[in-house]
């Protein structure tokens, strides 16, 4: 059973996202959130798979609920996924900095939200790597961020993993990055969690942000 946490401030969100989740035999909404604070402490209290987070709340809004969550040594099993109105909303990229694991826009399709909580709940990252392109090109530019992990250090990658560690930054997918380099997915994919494990990545998305702050790759490198 996925466990879910819903962190809206709007009740008729919350109501929807709750019937469409309730209702698969596989996923059940465990508590419900209007706000960041209330966020924190029920996924707290309830420890949750899947949190899925508004980004823009009143006080507490989700990118320091997510902060809060994902620093928290007692959830580091729970994932979370940004909701959006906007699909490159201006504060995505921090929240992949700071933990999350992807983002779903809150218009999108029943059937793709389900395969989304299901995904992150099975350790993916929800993170198109068309999306991924965009995303990054547009807010990873901007100076001033403080790096998501100071200690990330990339001698212990082979030269192998830090190719394969720039062309996830960019955006490829496993198979995008067997093409590139002439091995078989099982090769990328293989070099992909190794190089999430030595860095200690929680996910995809993190490793995404990790090749920027140490510079493997920048916005529009691939064109």
């Amino acid at each position: 059973m996925i466990r879910v946490l819903l962190a809206d401030d709007q009740g008729l969100v919350r109501a929807g996202f709750r019937a469409l989740l309730d209702a698969e035999p596989d996923i059940e909404v465990v508590a419900e959130a209007a706000d960041g604070v209330e966020a924190v402490r029920l996924a707290g209290q309830t420890r949750p798979d899947v949190v899925l987070m508004d980004i823009r709340m009143p006080g507490v809004d989700g990118l320091e609920a997510t902060r809060r969550i994902a620093a928290d040594p007692a959830l580091t099993a729970t994932r979370i996924v940004i909701l959006t109105t906007f699909e490159l909303d201006e504060y995505l990229f921090e929240a992949l900095r700071v933990g999350a694991s992807g983002f779903l826009v809150k218009d999108t399709e029943p059937v793709e939200l389900l395969r989304g909580v299901r995904a992150v709940a099975a350790g993916d990252a929800l993170l198109s790597p068309g999306v991924t392109r965009r995303l990054i090109a547009e807010f990873a530019g901007r100076g001033g961020a403080q790096p998501a992990a100071p200690e990330l250090s990339l001698g212990q990658l082979t030269d192998r993993e830090r190719e394969v560690m720039a062309l996830v930054g960019a955006g490829l997918s496993n198979e995008e990055i067997a093409a590139r380099l002439v091995v078989s997915p099982a090769t990328a994919k293989t070099h992909v969690s190794r190089a999430m494990v030595k860095l200690g990545a929680r996910d995809r998305a993190q490793l995404v942000v990790y090749a920027y702050e140490a510079g493997l790759v920048r916005p529009g490198w691939l064109a």
